[in-house]
């Protein structure tokens, strides 16, 4: 086809650092914009609970917008959509489970716009203005994922979220590699992918690996179990209620987000969890503590969360038992590292085993790896490369394992937040 006019991509957050995520795109002043993302606090930011984009430019042109696409339901995407929602009226477009979580978010935080949300699916095309948009599956740590390809008169983007090419993911719906070759074929402009885990050798671990893990610490655990994760970690907890149910164990739910989560998700169909195996976390709190797992958040130590006022003593609901098990299952997140040792210790000095990454493989990352990313290269064969949602050293060298697989040096960029790349005549410039 003949390429005309100029694709202005925007990146608003996850460039040049770990979370927040939110891009635009901008055609004939028209605006689309993908995922809109929170930031967790750094240890020096007392009294942040979160941290949102800045996302001014669409803002000031928030009547050019005409459609909000989101990848996933993890915070890191989904997390700013009601303060976006609050200054920009556009139709939100996102998977089932996605939605469900936005929903969860909306409410919570008083807001009646749902009848701004639409329901796609992978596989399922829309068009807004001059994009045309291709929605395709991609594995990750939460189910119903999406990555977009994104048509405009000035070419064909694709844009891949989060991803690691999992080939026994625990949903057992891989990703979408047949949809990638297609884009391939078409002959693709521009990739922006994925660079948390640019600096990592080799292929992530599939989370199938999990299951194991978690069938050791439940036979090995004589009271409880507490695990902690994120609440949008869908997968996990799918896992354990697995677990749960292969020990004879009860599960419980402990905190708003994660209750409200699980009940969103077994109402869409993404969590299969009997209803006998659930208990109430007043119940559950009577209960012999080798029949119970209790699921809650504060996995990355947060002070405020279940599992950081447990460390300290000040949780009002429960407390820490003698003969705890406590599992942290996820990775720290940049910068959160000394605030989780911090945590882990506390939770050792009150006696409470802590089985964490570094203990048993409890957790594995939702992002590829350099092997994986290698690979989408190859699939996809972009004439451009652009690296996204990473710290600046991980962008540098997702550029370098872009160079390595034979994309030229000078078609590829390296940007941060608010730095302006076009793609104009089948050519990638800064703005």
């Amino acid at each position: 086809m003949t390429k005309h006019g100029k694709l202005k991509i925007i990146p608003l957050g996850g460039l040049g650092e770990v979370g927040k995520n939110m891009t635009a795109y901008e055609f004939d002043h028209k605006i689309i914009i993908v995922d809109a993302g929170i930031m967790f606090p750094e240890n020096d930011m007392l009294g942040i609970d979160y941290i949102i984009p800045d996302y001014e430019y669409v803002r000031a042109r928030a009547n050019q917008v005409i459609g909000i696409l989101i990848t996933h339901g993890h915070e890191d995407h989904i997390g700013a959509i009601h303060h976006v929602l609050n200054d920009i009226k556009a139709p939100v477009y996102a998977t089932a489970l996605t939605r469900g979580l936005i929903e969860v978010k909306l409410t919570r935080n008083g807001f009646s716009g749902n009848a701004l949300l639409h329901t796609i699916e992978a596989g399922q095309t829309i068009e807004l203005g001059p994009f045309k948009i291709e929605f395709y599956h991609i594995s990750h740590s939460i189910p119903d994922a999406v990555g977009l390809g994104i048509t405009t008169p000035a070419g064909l983007v694709v844009h891949m979220s989060d991803f690691k090419f999992d080939l026994t993911p625990v949903d057992g719906w891989p990703t979408d590699y047949a949809k990638l070759a297609e884009f391939a074929q078409r002959g693709v402009d521009l990739l922006l992918s994925d660079s948390t885990n640019a600096e990592r050798p080799g292929w992530t671990p599939s989370e199938m690996v999990i299951g194991p893990a978690f069938d050791k610490v439940f036979a090995d655990a004589e009271g409880r179990v507490l695990i902690a994760t994120f609440a949008s970690l869908i997968s996990r907890i799918q896992q354990v209620a697995d677990a749960a149910a292969k020990h004879g164990r009860k599960m419980a739910l402990a905190g708003p987000s994660m209750i409200d989560n699980v009940k969103i998700a077994r109402k869409l169909g993404y969590l299969n969890i009997a209803d006998e195996l659930l208990v109430p976390i007043d119940q559950a709190l009577n209960m012999q503590g080798h029949k119970l797992v209790i699921m809650c958040t504060g996995s990355q130590g947060e002070p405020t969360s279940i599992m950081g006022r447990l460390s300290t003593g000040t949780n009002r609901q429960f407390d820490l038992k003698p003969g705890d098990t406590i599992v942290l299952s996820s990775h720290p997140i940049p910068g959160n590292e000394e605030t989780i040792s911090k945590t882990i210790n506390r939770l050792i000095r009150r006696g409470a085993t802590v089985i964490y990454d570094g203990v048993l493989p409890i957790h594995v990352s939702g992002h590829a790896s350099q092997e994986e990313l290698k690979f989408l290269i190859n699939l996809v064969k972009p004439k451009h490369f652009l690296p996204i949602h990473g710290e600046l050293r991980q962008l540098t060298r997702h550029a370098v394992l872009a160079e390595q697989v034979g994309i030229p040096k000078e078609n590829i960029l390296v940007v941060e937040n608010g730095q302006t790349v076009e793609l104009v005549g089948g050519k990638v410039r800064l703005g």
